[in-house]
């Protein structure tokens, strides 16, 4: 009961930031890495940018987690361009909010490193 408790605390808290993030009139500013990690986990990309003027995500996907090999540096992972369109912000965001325990895990870390000043957010 408590775990569920936290999962849904940690989602909550994640899409408040979201809506945080995407008022009008401000630009994405201390937020933009909070959107390219979300993009970025979300489609398991490596190289995520957001163009915010024109509504695009521009991501290299991952397609196959076959030749990742942990604790080697993989410059030979096959990928593919993609070029997304959204129409909000906000609500791209918030679908890209995953509810499995693995990524649960990931947003607690993001949300935890927001609010330190000692291990700000970087992207992996």
């Amino acid at each position: 009961m408590e775990n569920q408790h936290l999962k849904g605390r940690i989602t909550t808290d994640l899409e408040s930031l979201i809506s945080l993030s995407c008022k009008r009139g401000k630009g994405p500013g201390e937020f933009r890495t909070l959107h390219e990690l979300l993009v970025k986990k979300h489609y398991n990309a490596t190289d995520v940018a957001i163009d915010y003027k024109r509504k695009r995500v521009i991501m290299d996907v991952v397609l196959s987690d076959q030749y990742y090999e942990p604790g080697k540096l993989n410059m030979n992972l096959p990928t593919l361009r993609v070029n997304l369109l959204f129409e909000n912000l906000k609500e791209f965001l918030k679908s890209c909010v995953d509810t499995d325990n693995k990524s649960l895990a990931f947003y607690a870390w993001m949300l935890r490193s927001l609010d330190s000043k000692e291990a700000p957010l970087t992207l992996v």
